[in-house]
């Protein structure tokens, strides 16, 4: 099933021009039609050092276990 809206000629047009247009490579500023790509990114970034601190604490239990039994 195609779900793309169809365009008329001169949108077909435009945005053909659009895409053809090369990278300005001298204002790499992001789109002003993309404002997510002008917000820092919010993600998660403590994810990492807790996963590694817990996997730190999970090896370090197994091998003072093993040690022991």
């Amino acid at each position: 099933m195609d779900t793309r809206e169809s365009q008329t000629p001169d949108e077909e047009l435009q945005h053909l021009k659009a895409v053809n247009e090369p990278e300005d490579f001298a204002n790499p500023e992001p789109d002003e039609t993309q404002p997510e790509a002008r917000d820092p990114s919010r993600g998660l970034s403590w994810m990492l050092p807790l996963v590694i601190v817990v996997a730190v604490a999970v090896v370090g239990f197994l091998l003072v276990m093993g040690i022991r039994g």
